[in-house]
């Protein structure tokens, strides 16, 4: 009979990345070959293990374990469910592409303390997989922290005065926020006795506590740090000194996605459209968020820096999906989770993209790259696709995740969010134009620009910009988003 299934099966899936920094560290320096094949191997294992138990999922399944009992009704409690699996899968796919690209970047810069990196790097992923398949808060919390310790090394890795710098404000955002988030756990605990998520949430059932409104915010802006909400966003442009391949897991693969996973989390397995609408809590919310959307969108337009640029897209972008969650209609809930998913595929592009034009040019501003599409086509065109998905563009796959967050918007009858959602992909388009029109069209100094050739650098920011159409127009390719949304959208709102 299927149904609730208890194993140890989900267990490797969460730590055989944490295994695998073990061997990483142990290969070391001395064996550079050996690091790099053990950083693949691991992250095509993880992505087979999360994909065999979305598999299960989707069969009808529920895999869960629960580990260490704390007290009663709290335990270290792991558990699949469809909206874990969007981001699991989302997390280690893409580090699968992010390894084999950082072998190539890492190697032609010569960048120093590398196993550090690939180790870091494979435990970060481990967490976030292990923030994907939490089942209660608690047990989010241990691995949301993790993940913050553990991708402090890589924003610090150059240990520059900047990189130091970036790194402690890295660490005094998120630990700040890591504050709020517990105090809000400790309330819900005393209040309910339990922090086990449910879809459509459990705390509705206490609607007369006037504690409610305080532990919903404490949540909220707590894992908003993460999410990079506005005003406790600077510490993503900040941590851009960080090279590229870090850039893309704080942007595309695991921290700031987990700080939104988390976010919207709260707002469909704690609280629930019921309590949420009850009270006008996502109304206070999504100000906040429409103003994060704005904002970023305008200092994105005046900033110089193309990996900080990218940094304000992400603030923007990560915004836009809170505020889908936040209008709890079914079209802008799919919204969100459709373009949590795609959002992870283009700016981990534009990210690659970056990278190999500093490789080859050593230029970082947007002012420098004239005519750089002329000469390296391969990574223009790429890096033009991931824009286009960002704008919501066909054929990529920004235009779906934006059609329907539009569409939640009228669902709700909120016209000035409908405006906001319109806006943004008319100021994405203000500032990706003139990177792409002079990157093609502009007259630059291309000698001595170096053509990277590099099959590790090259190869994978061409198949995550082809998958970015792909995922357009084949939506249910091998990640089945769509039937994991739906399901969500069905458990969370009822239908």
């Amino acid at each position: 009979m299927v149904g609730v299934v208890s194993d140890f099966f989900i267990v490797l899936s969460v730590f055989l990345p944490f295994i695998g920094a073990i061997f990483i560290a142990i290969a070391g320096e001395r064996r550079k070959n050996l690091r790099e094949a053990t950083t693949i191997c691991t992250a095509f294992l993880t992505f087979l293990l999360t994909t065999i138990l979305t598999q299960r999922l989707l069969n009808g399944e529920s895999p869960f374990v629960k580990i260490i009992r704390f007290s009663n009704n709290v335990d270290f409690h792991l558990k699949v469910d469809p909206f874990g699996a969007i981001f699991a899968n989302l997390s280690s796919f893409l580090w699968v592409f992010v390894s084999i690209y950082s072998i190539g970047y890492m190697r032609a810069l010569k960048e120093k303390r590398q196993t550090r990196f690939y180790a870091m790097f494979a435990t970060a992923i481990g967490s976030a997989i292990g923030v994907a398949y939490s089942g209660n808060l608690l047990t989010l919390y241990m691995f949301y922290e993790f993940l913050t310790l553990s991708t402090y090394p890589l924003v610090a890795h150059k240990e520059s005065y900047e990189a130091i710098d970036a790194g402690r404000k890295y660490l005094a955002y998120l630990l700040s926020g890591a504050g709020a988030v517990l105090f809000g756990i400790v309330g819900i605990y005393l209040l309910y006795g339990t922090t086990d998520f449910s879809p459509g949430g459990f705390l509705a059932k206490k609607t007369d506590s006037p504690f409610l409104g305080i532990l919903f915010f404490s949540l909220f802006f707590g894992f908003g740090t993460k999410a990079a909400l506005m005003p406790l966003h600077e510490w993503l442009p900040s941590a851009m000194v960080a090279p590229t391949p870090v850039s893309a897991l704080l942007h595309a693969v695991a921290v700031v996605k987990a700080g939104v996973f988390c976010v919207l989390r709260t707002v469909f397995y704690l609280f629930g459209p019921n309590l949420i609408n009850m009270y006008e809590i996502w109304l206070i919310s999504a100000i906040f968020a429409c103003v994060t959307v704005l904002v970023s969108n305008i200092l994105a337009i005046y900033e110089d820096n193309l990996k900080r640029r990218l940094a304000f897209s992400t603030v923007n972008n990560l915004s836009l999906i809170i505020l889908g969650g936040l209008l709890l209609t079914p079209s802008s809930v799919k919204g969100a989770l459709l373009h949590m998913f795609y959002h992870g595929f283009m700016k981990i592009t534009l990210f690659m993209c970056a990278g190999a034009f500093y490789v080859a040019t050593k230029k970082e501003l947007v002012s420098q790259l004239h005519g750089i599409g002329k000469k390296m086509p391969h990574t223009m065109v790429p890096f033009t696709i991931g824009a286009m998905g960002l704008v919501g563009i066909p054929p990529v796959s920004g235009f779906l995740s934006k059609w329907y967050l539009c569409k939640g918007a009228i669902e709700k009858n909120e016209v000035v969010f409908l405006f906001v959602f319109l806006m943004s992909a008319l100021l994405d388009a203000i500032y990706f134009a003139p990177i792409i029109f002079r990157g093609f069209f502009g007259n630059g100094d291309n000698e001595g620009i170096k053509n990277p050739t590099s099959f590790s650098l090259v190869l994978p920011l061409v198949f995550t910009g082809l998958a970015s159409i792909l995922l357009f127009l084949f939506p249910d390719w091998l990640f089945h988003l769509h039937k994991l949304s739906g399901m969500v959208v069905e458990s969370v709102l009822g239908g």
